[in-house]
């Protein structure tokens, strides 16, 4: 269990990536609810939703029971930093893809533990993350390298 003030860092850094950000002033239509994962072997869609807000940023995918396959949420932190996740109040596993401005995926994090207060860092500066259910990426075949398809990484 990580001590306390790692914790506080690990909430700080995730609920407080947007500071400064007006709340949902960086909404834009072209931001789509739909994103696509071009791997080696093939092309996946998924459908998501998009943390943005610092409430958003903060709450995630917490105290859900379930996640529809192909279903995930991106946290677009709006420019490229280093990032921590915890799984605090988050009921169902999940791998969490940690992707670049490019759009390049550049760490995995597989089936991460319900509930845990474990810091999962994201290793490399990254734009956002997409965290989708656990098991999903090995099934899929999504891998660090695949390229993440959405607005947010520009086009192409």
């Amino acid at each position: 269990m990580p001590q306390p003030s790692r914790r506080a860092l690990v909430l700080a850094v995730v609920a407080g990536a947007a500071v400064g950000r007006p709340a949902r002033a960086q909404r834009r239509p072209e931001l789509q609810r739909t994103l696509e994962i071009v791997t080696r072997i093939g092309t996946v869609s998924f459908t998501i939703e998009l943390a943005i807000t610092p409430d958003e940023l903060a709450r995630g995918l917490m105290f859900r029971a379930s996640l529809p396959e192909r279903h995930g949420m991106l946290f677009d932190f709006g420019r490229e930093q280093e990032v921590a996740f915890w799984m605090r109040n988050t009921l169902i596993p999940l791998d969490m893809l940690f992707i670049g401005a490019d759009g390049v995926v550049r760490h995995l994090h597989e089936n991460a533990t319900p509930l845990s207060e474990e810091a999962i860092p994201s290793r490399y500066p990254v734009r956002a993350v997409l965290e989708i259910a656990g098991g999903s990426a090995r099934r899929l075949g999504i891998a660090v390298g695949d390229r993440v398809r959405h607005p947010i990484f520009g086009p192409g």
